[in-house]
């Protein structure tokens, strides 16, 4: 009895030593819970779809005329920093469900299934992707009706979304560690975007980086989202491709090294 007891008292933590294969089949059933959400409740599909579809426009039409001299030529330069720029924000969705997971008590329920550590995180990110993809098609949409058109092919498109997609999913780790860390929804916000803004803005996103001052222009050519965006400039509108894709490859790997075991420990501390 004294050892049941002190069974019972032991917190069970979330198995590691599930095979990769089993822990994979237990991220996407995590990840096909978080889509089913949107079937009950469509209305979580509401930021990401109103929020692309302003950026877009009301950059074009505010900033066109006096950085490219009309809304034609301007949607050629902007649409990629706007696929960049949405993807990076739209992140910030994981990381405020997995908080709010924390705090409802999911993830002591998941404490007790023998499922691997690394699984509950990775299928929230897995969902995340469906909801990329779709921005990623509303952002099109809306160019294609402003007058964007495909210079470099279709080709040069599916390789520029995959890319993103993969920088996507990198880059969810960073806000997989805020939303961890985080003792409230609002703060995976406002961290979110004290990093998210100066790597945005500064990156090329909606003006030429040549225009800036010398010490920021430098800053945008080397930060990751501004390798990102010289990358699916390239893949979308022609220019140079293999650098900015091979170091954007480096940066989401880079990204998942980090910030994956790290986010794991914030979790075993936590949960």
């Amino acid at each position: 009895m004294t050892t049941a007891l002190l069974t019972a008292s032991r917190p069970i933590d979330l198995s590691p030593r599930v095979n990769p294969v089993n822990g994979l089949r237990q991220a996407l059933t995590l990840a096909w819970r978080s889509l089913v959400r949107i079937k009950h409740d469509p209305r979580e599909l509401a930021d990401i779809s109103v929020q692309p579809i302003m950026l877009t426009l009301l950059f074009t039409f505010v900033f066109g005329g006096a950085i490219s001299g009309g809304v034609g030529s301007y949607i050629q330069f902007l649409l990629p920093g706007v696929l960049v720029g949405n993807m990076l924000f739209a992140t910030l969705n994981v990381g405020q469900g997995l908080n709010s997971d924390l705090s409802k008590g999911v993830f002591d329920r998941l404490r007790s299934l023998p499922i691997a550590r690394w699984a509950p995180l990775a299928g929230r990110i897995a969902a995340d992707q469906f909801k990329q993809l779709w921005s990623i098609l509303l952002i099109l949409g809306i160019g294609f009706v402003l007058g964007f058109r495909l210079e470099n092919g279709f080709l040069g498109l599916l390789a520029a979304a995959g890319l993103l997609l993969v920088f996507a999913a990198a880059f969810s780790w960073v806000v997989v560690l805020i939303g961890v860390t985080s003792k409230e929804a609002e703060q995976v916000q406002m961290f979110g975007m004290a990093i998210l803004l100066p790597l945005c803005f500064a990156s090329g996103q909606f003006s030429p980086p040549e225009t800036m001052p010398g010490w920021l222009h430098w800053f945008a050519d080397v930060n990751p989202v501004g390798v990102l965006m010289q990358a699916l400039r390239g893949l979308i509108n022609g220019g140079p491709v293999a650098g900015p894709v091979v170091w954007s490859l480096v940066w989401a790997a880079v990204i998942v090294l980090v910030f994956a075991p790290m986010s794991l420990r914030a979790l075993k501390k936590r949960a």
